[in-house]
């Protein structure tokens, strides 16, 4: 297994000290190896929510392109997003 040195900051080598007294961890390599865990894990969530939001930003530009959209005066936005959040409530309702 290859090893690095890394350098940590007081704050950090106190944590993981802390960890592997509580037991949770036998060692510093298995809280390092824990966090790496963890980045690996946020970084696939945040690509598959970009991802998400690519997908719903192209078929909003898509219903633009073919017509499907609602022209809403400034003066009639707030109503308008109130309508919109009491049909999601009652499609939410309607569900349930």
């Amino acid at each position: 297994m290859p090893t690095r040195n890394v350098v940590l900051t007081d704050h950090q080598a106190r944590v993981i000290e802390a960890l592997v007294k509580s037991g949770r961890y036998q060692n510093a390599s298995e809280v390092v190896r824990e966090g790496l865990r963890l980045v690996e894990h946020r970084a696939a969530e945040d690509a598959a929510r970009l991802e998400a939001l690519k997908r719903a930003a192209q078929t909003g530009w898509d219903d633009v392109e073919a017509g499907r959209f609602v022209d809403v005066a400034d003066e009639d936005l707030d109503n308008f997003i109130g309508a919109l959040g009491r049909q999601a409530a009652d499609r939410v309702r309607a569900a349930n």
